[in-house]
């Protein structure tokens, strides 16, 4: 099974590992997107003025500018660790056993703008880049990265894709056709039985199931597995036609 998160626009800044190597990052044939992308991203940086007008940036996040220059140098650290926010909070992954830790790395894919579908191990440096953006030189964000994603998800032939990820990632890269998959709502139950929509608390919800499920390190091949899996850990899942529910209270 794999288990896609969107990033957080939140990260820890600096880092111990080396500078960004694209040949070590999972799913190694995005490496011409993530190449162009990221290019284009320290090439905006030269000019402070327009990277704060296409990043929408105030001015106390001017220093995001030289973030950005410096993405090719700077020092890195895993994904799971590098972003922060509700999610990433909820999910606390350098709390975690080495044994959990290996079965995000194993499981967890984390989508990005500059780099596409990484790794939870994946070592990133830190950058300022959103969904939405529009970098010079470079195509629509959703028309760079959609059939490359997908085609890169395909082959990793996974036989069950739990999909956690915001729509304006899943614009970026469909689950393929072929693949197994459920896309995930997360919901509360009212006093009457009702379910309403969350937004803040979304995020929570599911970082924390992705932290339960690596603390429990099941092994899941399918739909019915998780289904399974969730009812014995006191977590209500739904299957529905489209997309799934994640109830909490």
């Amino acid at each position: 099974m794999l288990i896609l998160l969107p990033p957080s626009e939140t990260k820890r800044p600096d880092g111990s590992g080396a500078p960004l190597d694209l040949a070590k990052l999972r799913l190694p044939s995005l490496e011409p997107q993530r190449r162009a992308a990221l290019d284009a991203l320290v090439a905006l940086s030269a000019d402070e003025s327009e990277t704060a007008r296409v990043l929408k940036l105030s001015p106390r996040q001017l220093g995001e500018v030289a973030t950005n220059a410096a993405l090719w140098a700077s020092p890195t650290m895993p994904a799971m660790d590098r972003y922060t926010g509700v999610l990433f909070d909820a999910l606390d992954a350098e709390s975690l056993s080495e044994s959990a830790r290996s079965w995000l790395a194993e499981h967890v894919l984390i989508h990005s703008a500059p780099f596409g579908l990484v790794g939870a191990a994946d070592a990133i440096p830190s950058y300022r880049l959103g969904a939405g953006v529009r970098l010079p030189g470079l195509t629509p964000m959703k028309k760079h990265w959609n059939e490359a994603v997908t085609t890169a998800l395909a082959a990793e032939q996974a036989p069950f894709v739990l999909d956690l990820r915001s729509e304006a990632y899943v614009a970026l890269g469909s689950v393929p056709a072929g693949t197994p998959s459920a896309f995930v709502r997360v919901v509360t139950r009212g006093e009457g039985g009702e379910v309403r929509a969350l937004n803040h608390f979304n995020k929570h919800a599911k970082g924390a199931l992705v932290r339960m499920l690596a603390e429990s390190a099941p092994v899941l091949s399918s739909a019915a597995d998780l289904l399974d899996w969730a009812a014995q850990h006191g977590v209500e899942l739904t299957a529905g036609e489209h997309e799934w529910q994640l109830v909490t209270v």
